[in-house]
């Protein structure tokens, strides 16, 4: 069956772009991740497409183990704070159109400046969530 090309508004409905390349369109939901896990086998071999609008500091921290994930810049002002080897990193994204690769493995949270939106391209396998990332 021939997916629908829209328009769709990112906030409500989001893309998913499969291991073949093939795209679903799945509706936003407060179980959205767990039915992701169960609809798309682990999400393995997927990648989401979403838009994220925030104000406050994420809640938790985040990892990808099977890839690499690109969050851009849609308004706002926020830092990006990278784990790597034990040391944070704080890298300040300010200017929409700019963006930053959060590198495979490696854990992050955002700490927004004010109301921030951001399109995240991330690879959803395996993602992990934590108060605060595991030692190193």
């Amino acid at each position: 069956m021939p997916i629908d090309p829209g328009p769709h508004d990112l906030n409500k409905i989001l893309y998913i772009l499969g291991p073949d390349g093939s795209a679903t369109l799945k509706a936003d939901s407060p179980d959205f991740y767990q039915e992701l896990n169960t609809e798309f086998n682990g999400f393995a071999g997927h990648t989401l497409i979403s838009r994220f609008s925030f104000d406050e500091p994420w809640s938790t921290w985040e990892m990808h183990p099977m890839g690499d994930e690109f969050l851009y810049l849609l308004e706002g002002d926020t830092d990006l704070v990278l784990m790597q080897d034990g040391k944070e990193e704080t890298v300040r994204v300010h200017i929409p159109g700019d963006y930053v690769v959060v590198p495979q493995g490696v854990w992050h949270t955002a700490r927004p400046c004010g109301p921030t939106t951001m399109l995240l391209i991330t690879p959803g396998e395996g993602t992990l969530n934590e108060k605060q990332p595991p030692a190193i």
